[in-house]
């Protein structure tokens, strides 16, 4: 009898040191994996085969550790991602959300996560094992925490592209992400604006599902919020809802968010600020009603006012926005001009450190605003801008810069047509690359007919001598463009500066023969002193002089 329980203890304490052995182990392996330069350690020794049988384990804790381990490992390197896939053990992860308490069910939606953030192709392992419907089915807990880690692993798998978005929303997400919105957590509701938000930005069908669901209400209550990374999150997913249609601008406008967004524009984190840029450049573009509504609410000087304190990559939805209000108003354009919107866009083109998509931003927003009358070309002129673009038509902003090139030319050639600022059309004549000077040209058969002092003034500044050394094909616009030119000029003018005239008078010198008579009565006067306009102007010499 005694000896039975002897061996019973020595039998329990075999188990004990084993299941002691485990929780050592599977602790270990989970400090471990969150110190990213372990895991190519930790991947050499199999780590993964290892863990894959404590998943199964009847005890909670070596459960719960062993998927927070699985977890780190996924989230810190693709090739074990994939290894959790390939290695069925994916599955095995899904089946116990359904079976397994709080605690496992959070770090399994922790799996998911951390292998649908590394691409496309792992996130749609996830929804074919069936993790995005069990992921849905752990919004529906009580618990806050469960439904937290659920929400982002469902972001990470819709932001990929529109098809696994849709396979969350048929998967039922979109209703149980509103719930979590009207939760007191800051943290939940954070991670449910986030999934909205990736969600939405793929398409316009995307975007009304999560419209249809009224979260742009509870969203919009949100931009009051205290949590910085709330707000952040919650102006993005409304640029996105945005960003689509006109439709679903109207409903997030219709939320009254542009007073509080205005606000929020000068708010000290900068992500906070840019992310209201990004939405009021999305209200601006659709049209001109809604740019009007816009400016009436004080867009404008809140652009302007964004762009003195911001630089780099946060200027380019503001310079956006700038561009879109201008295309859509002449008076809108005036206005933008007289609220000292140059002198922001004009330091952001001479800033050397700035990256060539932010100058092309600005370039094209100058473009828009000069594209409707003479007085905004004049503006724009009479700033140094002008010769900053036409630099950057001849690369001076780098290499990788054919974007910026492209919409230097256009703006260029926006600012033409409609000037008629005399030195900046001299300017690009002398220095513009040919495209330029053709549209110079044109611009030129537009203003001579109608002004003498332009007329003038070309001719002084060299322009009509230029444009006669064209070799130009007949019949083709800019030779119209050049007769036209001509032809506010009288013929003589027009021959003295063109080519081979001087030749041809240097040729009449050399034909020209003297008439002989004549040349020698003058010569004989000359040389005798009998010159008459000599004697003349002799005898009208004062008297106190002779």
């Amino acid at each position: 009898m005694n000896g039975r329980v002897l061996n019973q203890r020595q039998i329990s304490q075999v188990f004990e040191d084993y299941h002691r052995a485990q929780t050592t182990f599977v602790q270990t392996i989970s400090e471990l994996a969150s110190r990213s330069k372990n895991i190519e350690f930790l991947q050499q020794e199999g780590v993964m085969a290892l863990l894959r049988p404590l998943l199964l384990d009847m005890r909670p804790n070596i459960q719960y550790m062993a998927a927070m381990a699985l977890g780190r490992l996924a989230e810190n390197n693709a090739d074990l991602a994939a290894g959790v896939v390939t290695g069925d053990i994916l599955p095995q992860v899904v089946y116990g959300l359904a079976k397994n308490g709080t605690m496992y069910r959070r770090a399994a939606c922790y799996i998911m996560k951390s292998i649908a953030k590394h691409g496309p192709e792992l996130a749609q392992s996830v929804v074919a094992s069936g993790g995005a419907a069990a992921l849905v089915m752990c919004l529906d807990s009580p618990e806050l925490a469960l439904r937290e880690q659920a929400t982002e692993a469902l972001g990470c798998v819709a932001r990929h592209n529109s098809q696994l978005a849709q396979s969350v929303v048929d998967a039922g997400a979109g209703p149980l992400l509103v719930f979590c919105l009207r939760e007191p957590e800051a943290s939940l509701k954070r991670a449910a604006v986030s999934t909205m938000a990736d969600i939405c930005k793929h398409s316009p069908e995307l975007a009304q599902t999560i419209v249809d669901t009224g979260a742009v209400p509870y969203m919009a209550k949100m931009i009051n919020s205290d949590d910085v990374r709330s707000k952040r999150q919650v102006f993005a997913a409304l640029s996105h809802i945005c960003k689509h249609s006109l439709i679903l601008a109207e409903v997030v406008m219709d939320a009254d968010v542009l007073p509080n967004m205005l606000v929020s524009m000068r708010d000290r984190d900068e992500k906070v600020a840019q992310n209201c840029a990004g939405l009021l450049r999305e209200f601006s573009k659709h049209n001109e009603e809604m740019a009007q509504m816009v400016v009436n609410s004080g867009g404008i000087g809140a652009t302007v006012e964004y762009l003195k304190f911001h630089r780099g990559p946060a200027c380019v939805p503001a310079h956006m926005t700038l561009g879109y209000l201008a295309s859509h108003s002449e008076t809108v354009a005036a206005a933008i001009i007289l609220a000292k919107a140059l002198p922001s866009l004009q330091a952001t083109l001479k800033d050397n450190e700035e990256e060539s998509f932010v100058k092309a931003a600005a370039v094209w927003a100058i473009g828009q605003l000069a594209g409707h009358s003479s007085e905004h070309a004049t503006a724009i002129c009479s700033t140094d801008i002008v010769t900053i673009i036409l630099g950057f038509t001849r690369g001076d902003a780098g290499p990788n810069s054919e974007d910026l090139r492209n919409k230097s030319r256009k703006t260029l050639k926006s600012i033409i047509d409609k000037c008629i600022y005399l030195p900046t059309l001299d300017m690009l004549l002398e220095q513009g690359p040919p495209g330029i000077k053709d549209a110079v040209i044109l611009q030129y058969c537009k203003i001579l007919p109608h002004d003498a002092k332009s007329r003038r003034a070309f001719v002084v500044n060299g322009g009509l001598k230029y444009i006669q050394q064209l070799d130009v094909d007949r019949g083709t616009p800019l030779w119209d463009a050049i007769e036209a030119v001509n032809a506010c000029y009288p013929p003589d003018i027009v021959k003295y500066f063109s080519p081979g005239y001087t030749e041809q008078l240097l040729e009449k010198v050399d034909r020209f023969a003297p008439n002989r008579s004549d040349y020698e009565k003058f010569f004989q006067n000359a040389t005798q002193g009998q010159s008459p306009q000599l004697d003349k102007s002799r005898t009208d010499m004062p008297a106190a002089t002779a």
